[in-house]
């Protein structure tokens, strides 16, 4: 299978021109900030260039190392850029529907509180790349889908109690913030760590793949690893140093 510009996944480029007109469409009744309006867009492209082109075929079909790059935007990029996107006026316009009856609204609130939440992004990270689940993603497309969809939407509930656009179901204290992000990095450190300690090939699928890079697949294995484990610390450091700012801005406000 050639790479060239690699493939393009129609209900992946229906989803996001769906979403982006969705948000056009509210911005007539709910401005948003230009910066907002960036950071939305920023995920929707970010979300194209994860599941579409040569990054997605690289996952698919040849590099472990690659697939970690993809999880890494599906659960580090794509979330929080789209949390930052949206207006609170947009945000509990969005969930209103959902808070409205009592079953979907308890189970929102549930889910979007810090532990829970937590829970939820910890669980699915993990469970993902155990060899099993993993590989049954690799063999089976509706499962990949499966495996990218929980991705996506539980790093989204497990960026929620720091990065929540809504007045409803809103974000943590920022003091909370800061003790939230101090163990954010962990589920995926304890992936990392097990991705680049192991001393066997843990996903056979990519043991039987083309070589069209001079790495073994143990050494892809250990690359995919160590992509996997620096971001999952800079990233939460990046979060948790502007949520510090925001504090100290905020306490000097309120002293003023």
């Amino acid at each position: 299978m050639a790479i060239g510009v690699g493939s393009l996944h129609p209900e992946v480029i229906l989803a996001a021109a769906g979403a982006a007109a969705l948000y056009a469409w509210a911005m007539r009744r709910t401005p948003a900030a230009r910066g907002q309006a960036a950071c939305f867009v920023g995920s929707l492209v970010t979300l194209l260039v994860a599941l579409n082109g040569p990054l997605h075929d690289l996952s698919d079909w040849y590099l472990f190392s690659a697939h970690m790059v993809q999880h890494l935007l599906l659960t580090l990029v794509v979330p929080p850029l789209l949390l930052l996107g949206l207006p609170t006026a947009m945000a509990d316009a969005l969930l209103r529907p959902v808070l409205a009856r009592r079953v979907t609204a308890a189970v929102a609130r549930t889910v979007t509180r810090p532990l829970p939440a937590f829970a939820l992004y910890g669980v699915g990270l993990i469970g993902w790349h155990l060899p099993a689940p993993y590989n049954a993603a690799l063999e089976i497309h509706g499962w990949h889908v499966v495996e990218h969809l929980v991705l996506l939407v539980t790093a989204v509930l497990g960026w929620w109690p720091v990065l929540s656009p809504s007045r409803a179901l809103p974000p943590l204290p920022y003091a909370a913030q800061l003790l939230y992000l101090f163990v954010f990095g962990m589920p995926m450190t304890v992936v990392a760590s097990m991705i680049t300690g192991a001393e066997q090939v843990l996903y056979p699928f990519y043991e039987a793949a083309p070589r069209i890079v001079d790495l073994t697949p143990l050494a892809d294995q250990r690359l995919g690893g160590i992509i996997m484990w620096v971001p999952s610390g800079l990233i939460p450091l990046a979060a948790f140093t502007v949520v510090y700012f925001r504090w100290v801005a905020a306490e000097a406000d309120e002293t003023a």
